[in-house]
């Protein structure tokens, strides 16, 4: 299959809508911070012609990719490769401090995942890489081989939430000894066979949670989100509005977080007029976590776990302004 055909872009039209009102006018700049194959940017690029685009991803083989499939935008599209917690360097070396629009699809992307060979997948054999940007890092096995044991069972728990986090990690540490681990194959066969019965029932595929923090370790996701978002935010001119799908619980939560806060009055109780300083610099664009269409998921079964959440920017900092 071709990029184009085999990636379909997760809650397309509602991401477009939902930054539609601020990227109509000459001049808007929307960043992609998860080019991925560039279904999203396209899509940016062709609903929005007066707009243009900064993409970034950390994996070179999806940059290539989306190069390849945004080329007939010309100079309207700059790609960059850069993790999403980048923004702020990225912006500033682009002479671009204030942008319209920022979109995240955060997670593993459709090349990834259908790309044997880079470990993601826990339904195919592969070499336990997991890396997203394969120039750097330590690999998925170089975790499961040198981790202390209760490293291991911290990053299971907190990054897979996975209640037996116990038991696989004492299976690791005994097969480790025999030998490392290299392959995707072994370590999923060693979690089945680590879990009791009843574990196995539930939740889909066993290793599911344990695959997700390995990759989640790796790649450093969760703080790479945690300092991303305040960054795409603090990005935003006035009216400029950011979109952002999560597909775990623990990236939705650290969105929500940082959406609330921006759109909370901070103001001591008791003020007789809230003095600008304290008031919200952010409009919540969803109430709550919006969720895909039962359409869109029989469509298309990644999007299923998608939570899209979105502000708007509607004042300045003090600090911004001062």
């Amino acid at each position: 299959m071709t990029n184009n055909t085999r990636h379909v872009p997760v809650m397309l039209q509602r991401c477009l809508d939902m930054l539609a009102p601020a990227l109509a006018e000459p001049g808007a700049v929307v960043v992609d911070c998860t080019l991925g194959l560039g279904g999203h940017s396209e899509a940016l690029l062709s609903t929005f012609p007066a707009a243009r685009l900064i993409a970034l991803d950390r994996d070179t083989s999806a940059l290539k990719l989306a190069g390849e499939r945004l080329a007939p935008y010309g100079d309207r599209a700059t790609l960059m490769h850069a993790v999403y917690d980048e923004l702020p360097e990225v912006l500033d070396r682009l002479g671009t401090p204030r942008v319209q629009g920022v979109l995240f699809d955060l997670g593993v992307s459709s090349m990834q995942l259908d790309e044997a060979d880079r470990g993601f997948a826990y339904a195919q054999d592969a070499p336990l890489d997991m890396r997203m940007d394969q120039t750097t890092g330590i690999s998925a096995a170089d975790v499961l081989n040198t981790y202390a044991p209760g490293e291991l069972v911290r990053i299971l728990r907190s990054y897979g939430e996975e209640k037996q986090a116990k038991r696989i990690v004492e299976a690791v540490v005994r097969e480790r000894a025999k030998e490392p681990f290299t392959n995707s194959a072994r370590l999923v066969e060693l979690i089945r066979d680590a879990l009791p019965q009843a574990a196995k029932r539930t939740g889909g595929n066993p290793a599911k949670r344990t695959f997700q923090a390995l990759r989640i370790e790796v790649n450093g996701e969760l703080a790479s989100v945690e300092r991303a978002v305040p960054a795409a935010v603090k990005a935003l001119a006035v009216g400029g509005r950011i979109a952002v799908l999560s597909y775990q619980s623990l990236e939705d939560r650290l969105v929500k977080q940082v959406f609330a806060a921006g759109a909370a009055n901070t103001a001591p109780a008791g003020l007789p007029v809230v003095p600008e300083r304290y008031q919200p610099r952010l409009k919540l664009l969803t109430r709550g976590a919006e969720l895909p269409t039962e359409e869109e998921v029989a469509e298309n079964r990644r999007a299923a776990p998608a939570r899209l959440r979105g502000a708007e920017r509607i004042r300045e900092n003090v600090e911004d302004t001062a």
